[in-house]
């Protein structure tokens, strides 16, 4: 009965010009706001005709390959410098950086007991999960919660996102202690290292890791920090964000989106995909095996039956995604030390076959290419990081585009979010209770 009374016919959707997903039939997005955070380009206007363009992913006008290329070239990791240019909309300078990275310190830690009595005392399966519900429970020990002042805003921001990589980490030792009983290992964080370097150190019994581990971690945060207010957690971020409700509880909403596999969850099944990929292909440099399997994928005979790539394909994105652009040789690199060569070999064919096989056999409005999630979940797991901290990892860095989105919501006062929804339930009448058969 509840999935009866909530069919919606779907010809109804066509007929009142509904935008489901808040897309146009070209998979364009409504345009539902203005901002100066983040711009993702993906197509010019040509003559009146859409043209598909490689794909550019901006933050605060500038080109994210400009910033990775910068922070790169000098041998210094760009995940602090990348949150203060969301936050404040430009880069900062050698003083500024060194400041705010010492605020960023400041605030790296948790109340007193709170790992004990929030974390360790209620572990979940779920690492999502711990991170909403700590989010929320923060509320609780700060002194002006409900201040939506820029000011106080910003200090919440940066205490929130130095927070979350140790609620991610302690959260997952507690989830591998109590349901896989594994040793307990609880590092406090190195004040000497950075955000992905203390991931790392935190994460690993000996606290041991290579530069160029640290180097990816850090690029693979700095990638995913921000993607333009349409992605769906930082929309919910907007959205709660108009409702003038305080920080942590906007932050917990966009936790809870980017938990669906539909947004966060994608590098998972893009792993469990190559995994069967792996067990299926026999000969990994034999083209036509690919082929075959990947045809019997998009068809719906192997793997999860959906007919979907996973990693291939993007909402905006179709001649390439910028992301995995730049991450590929860095993933090359990384292969290389790990002696996993013929594994980013097998990743590189997929790429390049996908795209043609996922064409032939669907109706598509624009191209397919790999995006970002496609090599992320390669990265994590050459680093040694485990599946339940995949999504998690993505929060850590998207928290940082999140609080910068809040803040943008907060200045300019706009109304609350409430787009229309159209009845379209037949009317009923009331039948008084004795009389209902």
């Amino acid at each position: 009965m509840a999935i009866a009374c909530n069919v919606v016919d779907r010809e109804l959707y066509t007929r009142f010009e509904v935008k489901r997903g808040l897309r146009d039939i070209s998979g364009k997005g409504v345009l539902a706001g203005l901002t100066r955070i983040g711009e993702v380009h993906s197509y010019i206007i040509d003559e009146g005709e859409t043209v598909p363009v490689p794909g550019r992913l901006i933050y605060r006008g500038i080109d994210i390959e400009d910033l990775v290329d910068g922070f790169l070239r000098d041998r210094r990791h760009g995940f602090e410098e990348t949150i203060y240019l969301l936050l404040f909309g430009e880069l900062p300078n050698i003083k500024e950086l060194g400041i705010f990275k010492e605020q960023l310190l400041e605030y790296r830690t948790l109340p007193s007991f709170f790992v004990n009595d929030m974390i360790m005392k209620s572990p979940s399966k779920d690492i999502m999960n711990v991170l909403a519900r700590s989010v929320l429970s923060l509320y609780s020990y700060d002194e002006d919660p409900d201040d939506i002042s820029i000011d106080n805003i910003l200090k919440q921001s940066m205490q929130l996102i130095s927070q979350l990589p140790l609620l991610a980490v302690y959260g997952y030792q507690a989830y591998a202690h109590y349901h896989g009983n594994t040793s307990l290992f609880i590092h406090s964080p190195h004040k000497d290292l950075g955000i992905a370097e203390n991931i790392l150190y935190m994460l690993r019994p000996d606290n041991k890791f290579t530069p160029l581990e640290a180097e990816l971690l850090d690029l693979s945060l700095v990638l995913h920090a921000e993607h333009g207010g349409g992605n769906n957690s930082t929309f919910t971020t907007h959205v709660v964000s108009s409702s003038g409700t305080d920080t942590y509880s906007a932050i917990a909403a966009a936790i809870g989106s980017l938990k669906g596999p539909r947004h966060g969850g994608a590098n998972i099944k893009v792993t469990a995909m190559f995994e069967d990929i792996k067990e299926n292909v026999e000969n990994w440099e034999d083209e036509g095996q690919v082929i075959t399997y990947l045809e019997r994928l998009v068809n719906k005979e192997a793997f999860d039956k959906t007919g979907l790539v996973y990693g291939v394909g993007h909402a905006v994105y179709s001649v390439s995604d910028p992301r995995a652009v730049i991450f590929k040789s860095y993933v090359k690199t990384l292969a290389q030390e790990k002696g996993l060569e013929a594994e980013f070999e097998l990743f590189d064919t997929v790429e390049r076959l996908a795209p043609s096989i996922i064409e032939k056999h669907r109706k598509m409005y624009k191209g397919v290419s790999a995006n970002v999630d496609f090599y992320s979940g390669f990265v994590y797991r050459m680093l040694g990081i485990p599946e339940e901290l995949y999504t998690p990892l993505f929060a850590v860095s998207r928290i940082s585009g999140w609080c910068a989105h809040r803040i943008e919501e907060i200045v300019n006062q706009g109304k609350i979010i409430r787009p229309a929804y159209k009845s379209v339930a037949p009317k009923v009448t009331y039948v008084p209770l004795s009389q209902r058969k």
